[in-house]
């Protein structure tokens, strides 16, 4: 097992987002959490990348181990050098900086005088994302929205993460690019990176997952492997037209 979430309860001042959640990520695998707006699932993504503090939100109980050591209490830069790496839903590329630069700030953490790395990073990640490499001087901000999803994911794989926490990564991209960001998930986590997926695309967020949670407003209505969930008639009903 690689991340364990034990009965997790998260309040936003006085209201409460999450109750009792528990949820797994085991080595290799892709886990999807799918559920309506507001459900809960980008609270528990951000409950496991350390980002609730900064949200406004706050874990009043549970437990988050990452290889079986507690991670509840650690920064996001700690939770970094630990090997948990955040695509962030919108993004969030730096706008004025170019595609190279943004790359380079995902290896943020990597020693000084360890130049020739971060250069070899970057040519793996044009690798996974031939586009990027055409455009490796143009700014970020001037890219197309499916082009910042590729650098985004890019720059969260610069320091070879175990976990890649993955949030809305489909938002407001056109069906070719909901394609391919969904292939490049599942050639990552062929690679060895684990893969916790947050998507309101339930459809593909199951085709690429091996497991899943459902989410309903503020706990975990259902879960188990993807065919045990493309099967049941309620997740079939909600979010698979039928």
């Amino acid at each position: 097992m690689l991340l364990e979430a034990k009965n997790l309860t998260v309040y936003y001042g006085m209201v409460r987002a999450l109750k009792n959640v528990s949820f797994k990520v085991n080595e290799g695998e892709i886990v999807a959490m799918i559920g309506p707006n507001g459900a809960g699932k980008s609270t528990a993504l951000k409950a496991v990348s350390g980002l609730l503090e900064a949200t406004g939100g706050h874990i009043e109980k549970g437990k988050i181990l990452f290889e079986g050591t507690s991670i509840r209490d650690f920064r996001t830069d700690e939770l970094v050098m630990k090997g948990i790496s955040l695509v962030p839903e919108g993004r969030r590329v730096f706008p004025t900086m170019t595609v190279w630069e943004n790359l380079e700030m995902g290896a943020f953490t990597v020693a000084s005088g360890q130049g020739s790395v971060v250069k070899e990073r970057i040519e793996e990640v044009f690798g996974l994302f031939p586009a990027l490499n055409d455009r490796r001087k143009q700014k970020a901000g001037t890219l197309s929205s499916g082009e910042q999803q590729m650098l985004a994911m890019g720059r969260a794989l610069m320091l070879k993460p175990k976990l890649l926490l993955a949030d809305e990564p489909s938002l407001g991209l056109s069906p070719n690019f909901v394609d391919l960001i969904f292939d490049k998930l599942i050639e990552i986590n062929k690679n060895g990176t684990s893969i916790l997926l947050v998507e309101q695309n339930a459809q593909m967020a199951l085709q690429v997952c091996h497991r899943g949670y459902v989410f309903e407003i503020g706990s975990i209505a259902l879960e188990g492997k993807k065919e045990k969930l493309v099967k049941n008639k309620g997740v079939k009903k909600a979010f698979l037209g039928g």
